[in-house]
């Protein structure tokens, strides 16, 4: 038997340079950025409300309004939260496969389709989607350490962001100066989800994740989770009682868990804050970003392909979203103290932007108004990020050792510190 001095040597992580992890590290966020890129390349979907008006599927205003567009919002707000649980529970990497596929399924539909419910089968998928994004975006902080969090983040979404502008902007040359259909448009599209599709079958599947599979990796060796080690489940000695016992196993259960920690940051006035901003500013956002290609077709019904500059207009709107959100980063007021202010006038900004857009008769102005729109947006997503996680990370953290949450985010936007214990006075010698 080896001494235990050598058996600690062996169980030392490698050096820097030797780390496996740390190798691979560069070729994993390369094919996770490639693949994030390639996803978004989408250069016909700018121009779908037009290629349903058109010839191609003369489909009428009033159907593509009242009958096709609507069948995404509700699919996607019926697929949101079993989209959201299967993500965690079957690890990121099967639900980035089933977006694969549904984005395949909606442009097939969408090439093949001849009737409104083939439209509507394909608002369906593209619904999917919509609600499997958040695989991506949670899938990276399953594969790295909490110290490239940061980095990891802001490359994927680099990479979609560049994506998006690029599609946009492939799918305006190809319309304007290419003069290529809009049917043309799709199959490139059809060709670039497929290979993205195939890229999402090779991606690394984790052995965890933040709910449901927090207790897997400690079996093979691996260090526990973040939320593990911010929550370790209490240990119940051997004379508990069997109804003790029964109710902390029912709290131990994930989604009474998750309930339970979501209860616990809902508690703290800046998490709410900006919780309650992003839920009805995001869902008058999408709602804007389904209907506006069917306002501008409306404000400029031409049968001239050339002539629709949607994607120019997408991205625009992408890159002025990136620069804001970008900005947004070095923006240092009090967030605590003028946030009410900051979210009032931006949303007002925005109301005045979307009432341009409804005015207006021309077309010009609804992309500028649509493009500023999207911007104001983007400049706020970042700060409700930080504002949120600054907040609930440190709720949770202290919440294992001081009792349940109530902690408050100071004027800074950071989460406010405990006061100092008082000193005990030493008693004088004299």
């Amino acid at each position: 038997m080896a001494p235990s001095g050598q058996a600690v040597e062996k169980q030392e992580p490698p050096g820097p340079g030797l780390d496996p992890e740390l190798k691979s590290w560069k070729c994993l966020v390369f094919y996770l950025c490639f693949y994030g890129f390639m996803a978004q390349m989408r250069p016909g979907e700018s121009f779908i409300t037009p290629y349903l008006l058109g010839t191609d599927k003369n489909f009428t205003q009033e159907q593509v309004t009242n009958e096709i567009t609507p069948v995404l919002s509700y699919s996607y707000l019926a697929v949101l939260v079993p989209v959201f649980l299967l993500t965690d529970y079957l690890r990121y990497t099967p639900v980035l496969v089933l977006q694969g596929l549904s984005y395949v399924s909606v442009w097939l539909l969408l090439l093949r389709g001849s009737s409104v419910l083939h439209m509507q089968f394909m608002e369906l998928f593209y619904g999917v989607t919509m609600a499997a994004r958040i695989a991506y975006s949670s899938y990276i902080f399953s594969l790295v350490s909490p110290a490239r969090y940061q980095r990891m983040a802001g490359y994927s979404r680099a990479a979609v962001l560049l994506g998006v502008f690029t599609s946009s902007v492939l799918g305006q040359l190809l319309v304007t100066v290419g003069g290529i259909p809009f049917s043309t448009l799709n199959y490139i599209s059809l060709a670039f989800l497929t290979f993205s599709l195939v890229l999402a079958l090779f991606l690394k599947r984790p052995k965890r994740s933040l709910f449901f599979n927090r207790s897997a990796p400690e079996r093979d060796g691996a260090s526990p989770s973040e939320l593990d080690r911010m929550n370790p489940s209490p240990a119940w000695p051997a004379d508990t009682k069997p109804g003790r016992a029964l109710l902390g196993a029912w709290r131990d259960w994930t989604l009474v868990r998750m309930l339970r920690e979501l209860g616990d940051n809902m508690r703290l006035p800046q998490l709410r804050l900006w919780s309650l901003w992003w839920v009805f500013n995001s869902a008058a956002y999408y709602l804007i970003v389904y209907y506006v290609h069917i306002l501008w077709s409306l404000v400029n019904p031409t049968a001239d392909t050339s002539s629709v500059y949607n994607g120019g207009a997408d991205a625009a709107s992408t890159l002025l979203g990136a620069i804001t959100s970008f900005s947004a980063g070095f923006v240092k007021i009090r967030w605590a103290l003028w946030a009410k202010l900051v979210i009032a006038g931006v949303t007002a900004v925005q109301a005045a932007l979307v009432f341009l857009m409804y005015s207006t008769s021309s077309v010009w102005l609804c992309y500028v108004a649509f493009v500023l729109f999207r911007g104001a947006y983007q400049f706020l997503v970042p700060v409700a990020t930080s504002s949120s996680t600054s907040c609930s990370s440190w709720c949770c953290s202290s919440s294992t050792s001081r009792g349940p949450c109530s902690c408050s985010c100071s004027t800074s936007g950071q989460a406010a510190p405990h006061p100092p214990r008082p000193r005990r006075r030493r008693p004088s010698r004299c």
